[in-house]
């Protein structure tokens, strides 16, 4: 069955960006106004997060991030027969600053949130980077599709690290140098298990791992602002944030990766994955007080 599968997403690859825009933009339709996908909770994230705009400005990023979503989903399935010179060609970055780091000895702690497209931006980073390059990710339930995508991601040399392996058998799968790409926003598995930290006026839990990881690591710590030029285009934009982890107090650098991820959400706020539950917990003074940064 997995070849069967493999075999169907690699002959709709195939298809001219063309008419695969067209089909995404007839999936937009039925996936925005027919199915309404997690259209609530889309739109509570953006009532959260921009307070100061009409429902009609809203409403307008709330398209363009489907619009957004879709593309990204037909542009995945482009990425299973696109050659690398295409593939660069639809990519620009300024990754030479992190390849200038490489001779210093220093490994890489690449952090950003969910922007689109980080499919096509993993395949480029594996080409251009000095570093070899890491990607911790969650399996999918389904086998099948699971083994699929680990095949498309790790085409280009990315080493990819189930999320339940990192911890205890991090060095199974890397041996020295390492650029390791994470996709710090995510919500943590628990809301004890959190710094809680001011994002878009509410205080949110963010995962401590990242911070945690770069202190015993010493790893330098960049961010990755990723983001749409146009339909199948994409630019990375890195800055460094500190060759010093150790140098914050506990939950400092939890706290500035969040205003990263804030300030380029607001420079491109359909760029980023709204339909994920942001805010899925309350701040409690009384349990989270202690875990405040």
């Amino acid at each position: 069955m997995y070849y069967i599968t493999y075999g169907f997403f690699y002959l709709l690859s195939l298809i001219p960006w063309s008419i695969m825009f067209l089909i995404a933009d007839a999936f937009y339709v039925l996936v925005y106004y027919v199915f309404g996908y997690r259209k609530t909770i889309v739109m509570k994230n953006l009532e959260i997060a921009f307070p100061e705009k009409t429902y009609s400005e809203r409403v307008r990023i709330a398209k363009d991030f489907y619009h957004n979503f879709i593309d990204m989903i037909f542009e995945t399935i482009k990425m299973f027969s696109i050659s690398n010179k295409e593939l660069q060609k639809r990519f620009s970055s300024n990754f030479e600053l992190l390849n200038n780091h490489y001779e210093s000895g220093q490994n890489i702690q690449l952090q950003c949130g969910h922007f689109f497209n980080w499919e096509i931006v993993n395949l480029n980073i594996s080409i251009i980077s000095k570093y070899p390059f890491i990607g911790v990710y969650q399996p999918l339930s389904n086998k099948i599709m699971d083994r699929i995508m680990l095949k498309m991601r790790q085409k280009n040399g990315t080493i990819l690290i189930p999320a339940s392996d990192f911890k205890n058998n991090f060095h199974d799968y890397v041996e020295d140098r390492y650029a390791m790409g994470l996709a710090a926003d995510q919500n943590p598995p628990s809301e004890y298990k959190a710094h809680w930290v001011n994002f878009f006026g509410r205080l949110t839990p963010f995962v401590v791992g990242p911070e945690k990881g770069a202190k015993e690591k010493n790893t330098a710590v960049y961010f990755a602002h990723f983001y749409k030029e146009k339909r199948g285009y994409y630019r990375v934009d890195l800055e460094i944030i500190t060759t010093a982890p150790n140098d914050f107090a506990n939950g400092k650098l939890t706290q500035i990766f969040a205003e990263y991820v804030e300030r380029a959400v607001r420079k491109k706020p359909a760029n980023y994955l709204w339909s994920h539950r942001r805010w899925k917990w309350e701040f409690d003074p009384n349990k989270h007080g202690d875990l405040l940064v």
